[in-house]
C-alpha cells in the first residue's frame, strides 16, 4: 500500500498500519511529491509495525545531495534492518525545477550516478569520485547499515529500464496497465536472482464508475501530459488513443483534454469497481511479472462520506486476508 493514506493524520497512522498488517498487506511504500517526505511515514511504520516491509517509491535523485540521501537511507535501514528498500528515480521537471529550484539536467546520467554513489556509500565505502553529474570528496557514512538496503530504480522507457536491469536490485514501474507489464520487463534483460519488480497501481474501489472515470481522467491529464510520461505511453502504443488529449492540452484546453481520454484508457490505468474486483485486477499485474504490486488508494465517495472508519473497512476488504477469511 502507498502511504500515508489520505484522510488520516500522520500521527494517527498507527491504526492504519495495524489495519494494513491485519488485512494481509506485506509492504508500505511512500511517495514524495508535495505531501509528506518519503522517509517520515516509513520511520513511523518501522516503529509501529515491525512486520511490514518498507520502501520509497520514489525518492528523487535531484532534490537531496548525495550525502544526505545516503544518510536518510542508512538511518531507515538501521531502524528496520532487512526490511527497507530504497527506490530512487529522476522524478519530473515540475517537482525538481519548479518546486525545489534545482535544475533538471541530464536525468538519466544523474540517476545512474546517484545509483552508483549510493551503492558504494551504503556499503560503508569511502566515496571520492568525480561522476558525470556531481563530484563527492571523501564521504563516509558514520553509521553504515549492517544490512544495506536494496536499491530499486524507477524506470519508464528502454534506457532507464536497461540501467535498472544492469545495475539496480530492482525496478519500479508506474502508470501502466497489467497488459503493458511484459513490454516493460522485456527491456530489463536477464534478471539476477533477487531482482524485484515493483509497480504502483492506481486503485479507486467504488462501483460508481462515472466518479472513478472522472477522477481517473483528471489524474491522467495531470500525469500523462508530462513529457516523460507522454513518451512512455507513445512507446507503449497509445499514441492514437491519447493524441486528442495531448493536442487539447497543448492548446491550453484543460477541460477538453480531460474529456478526450477514452474510457478504455482510464479503465486500463485506474482500476475501479468493488474492492474484490480491484483486488482481482491487481492480481493480473502479479500474473504478468510484478513481484510487488503497490496499491495507490484513490478517494472514493464511500470513504469521503464515512471517514477513517470507512477507510479502514475498505482496507480490510482489499487485503488478501479477506479472501482467506471467506474461503
Amino acid at each position: 500500500m502507498t502511504v500515508p493514506l489520505g484522510g488520516i493524520a500522520l500521527a494517527q497512522h498507527d491504526a492504519a498500519y495495524a489495519a494494513l498488517d491485519r488485512a494481509g498487506f506485506t509492504d508500505v511504500w511512500s511517495s514524495e511529491v508535495a505531501g509528506t517526505d518519503a522517509f517520515t511515514p516509513l520511520a513511523l511504520a518501522a516503529a509501529w509495525q515491525p512486520g511490514l516491509r518498507l520502501g520509497t517509491a520514489i525518492t528523487p535523485v535531484f532534490t537531496r545531495g548525495p550525502g544526505l540521501l545516503a544518510m536518510s537511507a542508512a538511518a531507515l535501514a538501521e531502524a528496520a534492518p532487512g526490511r527497507f528498500s530504497l527506490g530512487i528515480g529522476a522524478s519530473s521537471p515540475v517537482l525538481v525545477r519548479d518546486w525545489n529550484a534545482v535544475p533538471f539536467d541530464e536525468p538519466f546520467r544523474r540517476t545512474r550516478d546517484m545509483l552508483r554513489f549510493l551503492r558504494a556509500a551504503l556499503a560503508g565505502e569511502t566515496v571520492d569520485e568525480a561522476y558525470d553529474t556531481f563530484t563527492v570528496r571523501r564521504f563516509t557514512l558514520e553509521r553504515p547499515p549492517a544490512v544495506p538496503p536494496p536499491i530499486l530504480l524507477a524506470a519508464l522507457r528502454p534506457g532507464m529500464l536497461r540501467l535498472a536491469g544492469a545495475e539496480a536490485d530492482g525496478v519500479i514501474l508506474n502508470w501502466l496497465s497489467a497488459d503493458d507489464v511484459p513490454r516493460a520487463l522485456a527491456e530489463l534483460g536477464e534478471r539476477r536472482t533477487g531482482f524485484e519488480v515493483a509497480a504502483r497501481i492506481f486503485v479507486c474501489p467504488t462501483e460508481d464508475a462515472a466518479y472513478a472515470r472522472a477522477l481517473g481522467r483528471r489524474l491522467i491529464t495531470s500525469y500523462l501530459t508530462v513529457p516523460a510520461y507522454a513518451e512512455f505511453h507513445r512507446w507503449l502504443g497509445r499514441d492514437e488513443a491519447l493524441a486528442p488529449m495531448w493536442a487539447a492540452w497543448a492548446a491550453g484546453d484543460r477541460r477538453g483534454a480531460s474529456a478526450a481520454v477514452p474510457d478504455e484508457v482510464v479503465d486500463a490505468l485506474v482500476l475501479h469497481g468493488s474492492p474484490e474486483r480491484c483486488r482481482a485486477e491487481v492480481r493480473r499485474y502479479a500474473d504478468n511479472g510484478v513481484d510487488v504490486p503497490i496499491v495507490a488508494l484513490l478517494p472514493t465517495p464511500e470513504v469521503t462520506a464515512g471517514g477513517a472508519t470507512a477507510l479502514l473497512s475498505l482496507i480490510a476488504r482489499l487485503g488478501t486476508n479477506s479472501v482467506e477469511a471467506s474461503a
